[in-house]
């Protein structure tokens, strides 16, 4: 596919991951759908946009929510004439260990909320949004791409029992979509990063951020830029479909 004049729909895309895509798909002539929780917490980047001369919107919206998932898509359809790709960004962790122990007395579990909650953003709102996009491309009769962002850590990673599970779906989903989609040219793929410095990794330690560095074989943190590239050879690439690619530095090797 490609990007010029397409109409490209990212969720979460008031981060550093969602923004990062953002410019660069609008660099490559992209027209843009922006959605986040707000629309005040996407001025920001939609500011930056339209002064690239970019053609962009801004969508408030809760993913986990059906009704203002399949509202927000109509809309979009109806502002651009229809949809022609998602990214399926949004996304939280809420951390902890499963089970907390110490000499024989548990201290503390993971609860259903904490566990729930990863699972309502990161699992149902991919699959809500992924839905919607489908169903407006098939409506328009518009050839599409959906990516939904995973995680090296859906291979299982300690205190991210939730993570870790929404991730590992979100990869599932993607294969059953590519399978049952592609018959209406519709393409989906997954993008797995490592650790890719942001404002969180900035605010580490910086003995913490160094051990996170040397475990890669490249000695240093993925850039978002470098996840950007990623969507958009997805995008442009005809012939990729069903499939997950790790952009970490060799960390999970």
């Amino acid at each position: 596919m490609n990007l010029s004049e397409k109409v490209i729909v990212i969720t979460g895309a008031a981060g550093g991951l969602g923004g990062a895509m953002a410019k660069d798909f609008a660099k490559h002539g992209a027209r843009l759908a922006l959605i986040d929780m707000s629309e005040d917490a996407l001025s920001g980047i939609v500011s930056e946009l339209k002064g690239m001369g970019t053609d962009v919107k801004a969508y408030g919206a809760n993913v986990t929510d059906e009704a203002d998932v399949e509202t927000t898509f109509a809309k979009i359809a109806t502002d651009f004439g229809g949809i022609d790709g998602l990214v399926n960004n949004a996304g939280i962790l809420r951390d902890g260990m499963f089970v907390k122990a110490k000499d024989g007395e548990v201290t503390a579990k993971m609860s259903l909320e904490q566990f729930q909650s990863v699972i309502d953003v990161n699992l149902t709102g991919v699959f809500l949004c992924g839905r919607e996009a489908s169903v407006q491309m098939i409506k328009h009769k518009r050839k599409g791409v959906i990516i939904n962002m995973s995680s090296i850590a859906r291979q299982g990673n300690m205190g991210q029992t939730n993570y870790s599970a929404s991730k590992a779906g979100v990869v599932a989903m993607t294969v059953t979509w590519a399978r049952e989609l592609g018959r209406h040219g519709i393409r989906v793929g997954a993008i797995a990063p490592g650790v890719i410095k942001t404002a969180m990794t900035d605010a580490m330690k910086p003995e913490m951020r160094e051990r996170l560095e040397k475990m890669k074989p490249v000695g240093r943190l993925g850039h978002a830029e470098e996840i950007a590239h990623t969507a958009r050879y997805i995008f442009e690439n005809e012939f990729f479909t069903g499939r997950v690619v790790e952009i970490d530095g060799g960390l999970a090797m």
